[in-house]
């Protein structure tokens, strides 16, 4: 009887509206390739790493959080104020900011990913660790991560001081301005900005793989790390800049999240959001970047369809049954794992 009460209340909070589906198609499209490219750009650092050591870098979206905060930082060196007053001095000084800040928090998110395995997992692999034991360190790592945003960065000061339990005041350097009607839904220039920055991006981390010395080495690593050393490669070399390029690009994904949610700046801001990036990264075939983001855009937009249909507290459960669903009936993901053959 308790199990029935409980199923009836359960059904009772969920909608199914079909018909503001239908309505709102194409403006539901085109938010959740928005939010999809910023997972699928989180996504590429989580393919990479586990693409080069098979390891599932849970602290990853914690090296996403820190880049926020890097190019908040950067913001407020820069002499902006957290008002909420969108800046609207012209074009080319947006566009120069907007790459100081991007820039900035790559760096930041960079650094954090090379000291993390600096730290972290290259003491396991010296010593030969199981892969459960890296797994539980990540884990760990993303706490460690978290906690000192929380408790000891707010001891430093500032105004308004940085970290805390409550996101930090909204900044917001590009005002949304409608530029165009698609079918029946507004293109905004947020939206052309977070969703080109993404495909650009991770373009480029493509043609690196598989077109530049470092990917050649990166794909040999990942194919047989003792063949490759005794050609001649690094592999402790291959894997920091594996690290070191999955943080940029999630430096990147961080400023691109805080243009569309400008008070999304928290300590725990990057958790559910690595979730779904990584969730997007299985999705598209872990170890795939094309997959990557192919498993982003798809992830952003059904999620966004289902939180219309089932209500919107049922967004982050669509999200992740849809990824239940697609590794039922396809293990690698929808492109397939793929950097051990001619990868990434």
């Amino acid at each position: 009887m308790h199990a029935l009460a409980d199923g009836m209340v359960l059904a009772s909070t969920v909608d199914f509206d079909l018909r503001s589906l239908y309505d709102g198609f194409w403006t539901l499209t085109i938010e959740g390739l928005t939010y999809g490219a910023i997972y699928a750009l989180v996504a590429v650092g989580y393919t990479l790493v586990y693409g080069v050591l098979k390891l599932i870098n849970f602290a990853h979206s914690e090296v996403f959080m820190v880049g926020m905060f890097g190019q908040y930082v950067a913001l407020l060196l820069l002499g902006f104020t957290p008002s909420g007053n969108a800046y609207a001095e012209g074009t080319a000084m947006t566009l120069m900011y907007l790459v100081i800040a991007c820039v900035f928090g790559m760096i930041v998110s960079g650094v954090t990913a090379v000291g993390l395995e600096r730290v972290a997992y290259r003491p396991l692999r010296k010593r030969g660790a199981k892969p459960l034991t890296f797994l539980i360190t990540a884990i760990g790592m993303s706490f460690v991560l978290q906690e000192f945003v929380h408790y000891v960065l707010p001891k430093f000061g500032g105004d308004p001081p940085l970290g805390g339990s409550t996101a930090q005041p909204g900044i917001r350097l590009v005002e949304q301005k409608k530029l165009f009607d698609l079918f029946d839904a507004s293109v905004f220039n947020l939206t052309l900005i977070i969703i080109g920055s993404a495909l650009v991006l991770t373009f480029l981390a493509d043609t690196l793989i598989n077109r530049t010395k470092l990917g050649r080495g990166i794909r040999s690593v990942a194919q047989d790390p003792e063949a490759a050393t005794l050609m001649g490669v690094s592999r402790e070399r291959v894997i920091m800049l594996t690290f070191l390029l999955g943080g940029l690009l999630a430096g990147a994904a961080a400023l691109l999240y805080t243009l569309r949610v400008p008070t999304g700046i928290v300590y725990n801001g990057g958790f559910i959001l690595g979730i779904k990036a990584f969730s997007a990264a299985v999705l598209g075939g872990i170890g795939n970047i094309r997959g990557a983001l192919l498993g982003g855009l798809l992830l952003g937009v059904m999620e966004n369809y289902g939180s219309v249909v089932f209500g919107n507290q049922w967004k982050d459960v669509v999200a992740f049954v849809l990824l239940i669903l697609v590794l039922m009936i396809r293990p690698t993901g929808i492109l397939g794992e793929k950097l051990t053959r001619a990868r990434v």
